[in-house]
């Protein structure tokens, strides 16, 4: 996926930030599937499925080939590394600022539990 970081990131969220084109991933983490067989249970026209297999593709989680007039579509593997490794850095950053706020309350004597009146 040609571009910095921040826009592959950026085209990975856009990608799975319609439950359609999530419901294809999950049907492809199934296995390779054709463009009719991705548009079947989500009662989209083709068309539209098209283009939500776009976005997919220009997000790099998947990735297809034409046999003949078939397209089928594969999910790339290790494609939702990139959102993986976004999230646990999130969550790294606010253990550590609850970390700190919580020896900051120890340290203060304040646990937040109330007293006695």
């Amino acid at each position: 996926m040609p571009g910095s970081s921040q826009a592959r990131l950026d085209a990975l969220f856009h990608a799975l930030s319609d439950a359609s084109r999530r419901r294809m991933i999950d049907q492809l983490s199934q296995g390779p599937a054709s463009v009719s067989d991705l548009a079947r249970p989500l009662k989209l026209a083709m068309p539209s499925v098209v283009k939500h297999l776009a976005v997919l593709e220009r997000g790099g989680l998947v990735n297809s080939e034409k046999t003949g007039r078939v397209r089928t579509f594969r999910l790339i593997p290790g494609a939702l590394a990139q959102v993986e490794a976004w999230a646990a850095e999130r969550e790294r950053t606010w253990r550590q600022r609850f970390d700190r706020l919580e020896a900051f309350l120890a340290a203060t004597g304040e646990d937040g539990r109330e007293g006695d009146a």
